[in-house]
């Protein structure tokens, strides 16, 4: 999702142009429906056969299995700075060289130069087929879930303003992933009235049942740019990652909320599976009652 804007630009730059796509089965549906693309390539193990003529190829990905997959195809390459040194920097020691990077998906866009992307922000495209589970409401969507520890707000923290959010008149709804199919059971047993529309990694009707709802309360993952793709606003909590990573919410209604007091942050560049300093205040200073109140400003704003 995070390559939609650069893909829609592209193709409003020269509609004539033809674009094909190389990605993850597993993230398939992210641009299966996405009308500026010609044609999507599946790899896994870098085994793949394009016999296409390109006259340019654009690698957003930079590691040993795009390369094996480019290095196959005659064409000029233009590839994405990752700026690993910067991030090593920041991280290890607290050298901030990315003050000033831009969010992502503008620093995908110059990969190819001059281009600028339009205001538009992220999009998903879904069948006119999958309709939602239920009815439009005062739902607010929850998901607690991430790869990585040290980017997760505590489940008793969730489950604490899924209650307070109840209480105000709100719907909790769940979402999540295979991985989150536990995690969002146990919450939904103790969050009164919320539904568990977690699923087996089913993007699309993920998608289209957060549509149905206010916002979204979520770490910094995955599902927090798929509600941007869909205009759903964003309170979301950063631990160990920054913003100057560039994985913010992309040009939709958001609000970040982070511990800015401490010296140890960032610990990691994209997580990590339990806090070095062994306290993980980054994560745990952040209360529910903060984030409550964030959430009210961010509706109601």
């Amino acid at each position: 999702m995070l390559t939609s804007p650069l893909l829609r630009s592209v193709k409003a730059r020269y509609p004539d142009i033809k674009i094909d796509y190389v990605v993850k089965k597993q993230y398939a549906d992210a641009i299966k429906y996405n009308p500026n693309i010609r044609k999507i390539f599946f790899y896994e193990d870098a085994e793949i056969d394009i016999t296409e003529n390109y006259d340019l190829i654009v690698d957003l990905q930079k590691n040993i299995r795009s390369k094996q997959i480019t290095k196959k195809i005659k064409a000029p390459i233009v590839s994405f700075r990752k700026m690993d040194i910067e991030k090593f920097l920041l991280v290890r020691f607290k050298i901030n060289k990315l003050k000033f990077s831009s969010p992502i998906p503008v620093r995908y866009a110059q990969t190819i130069g001059d281009l600028s992307l339009d205001n538009k922000g992220l999009e998903i495209f879904i069948p006119d087929n999958i309709m939602s589970d239920f009815i439009e409401g005062n739902n607010i969507a929850i998901a607690p879930g991430s790869r990585h520890f040290t980017k997760m707000w505590p489940e008793d923290y969730y489950i604490t303003i899924g209650k307070k959010l109840n209480e105000a008149g709100y719907s909790i709804i769940l979402f999540g992933g295979k991985d989150d199919r536990e995690l969002c059971k146990r919450m939904s047993n103790e969050i009164p009235g919320s539904m568990d529309l977690s699923n087996d990694d089913d993007l699309l009707m993920t998608v289209v049942n957060m549509k149905e709802c206010l916002a979204l309360v979520c770490s910094d993952s995955g599902l927090m740019h798929t509600a941007c793709a869909v205009k759903v606003p964003v309170l979301a909590f950063y631990g160990s990652t920054v913003r100057e990573f560039g994985f913010t919410p992309f040009r939709n209604k958001n609000l970040i909320l982070e511990n800015n007091t401490l010296s140890c942050r960032p610990c990691s560049h994209i997580g990590r599976e339990s806090c070095p300093k062994k306290h993980f205040k980054c994560i745990l200073e952040i209360t529910p009652e903060l984030a409550f109140n964030g959430l009210k400003n961010l509706i109601n704003s």
